[in-house]
């Protein structure tokens, strides 16, 4: 199936249920992921593939709206983004699989959580060798003067 078929169809099967903001936000998402898949050397049929049916998809939108009008106000009169319900994960649907976007936030947090792994274990090894460095450095030069030694007598 071509973009455009993709797109077209997921409009469709969102049309009846959301507002024309929601629709085309939703839309425009898919739209952005298919082409940023496709600067990256796969072809149209390959993603919409992955994506699987786009019935399916408009059904998780729908159902990830509910407790909010088809603006995406919730009932208490707070804001989410259409998006904001997805938990970035693939799930089995209409056969196929779905992919959910993943907030930028998320991505960020994850990626920040990481460096602070990698360098919470850098202070902890620089602070082993820094303690036992002192240490370890004199046997060292001990064991190589006995074995220098011991050498220089056979």
């Amino acid at each position: 199936m071509t973009k455009n078929e993709f797109l077209e169809k997921l409009r469709s099967a969102l049309g009846n249920n959301l507002s024309g903001s929601v629709i085309q936000e939703n839309v425009d998402y898919y739209r952005s992921y298919i082409n940023e898949e496709i600067n990256k050397g796969r072809t149209e049929n390959e993603v919409t593939a992955e994506l699987g049916d786009p019935w399916a998809i408009a059904r998780t939108i729908i159902d990830s709206m509910e407790g909010q009008d088809n603006t995406g106000y919730q009932e208490g009169g707070s804001y989410e983004a259409p998006g904001s319900a997805y938990d970035g994960q693939r799930t089995e649907a209409g056969g196929g699989f779905v992919l959910k976007p993943v907030s930028k936030w998320k991505i960020l947090l994850v990626l920040l959580g990481i460096i602070g792994i990698f360098m919470v274990a850098a202070a902890v090894v620089g602070g082993i060798i820094s303690l036992l460095a002192p240490v370890i450095v004199p046997v060292i030069i001990v064991m190589i003067v006995i074995r220098v030694l011991g050498n220089r007598r056979r």
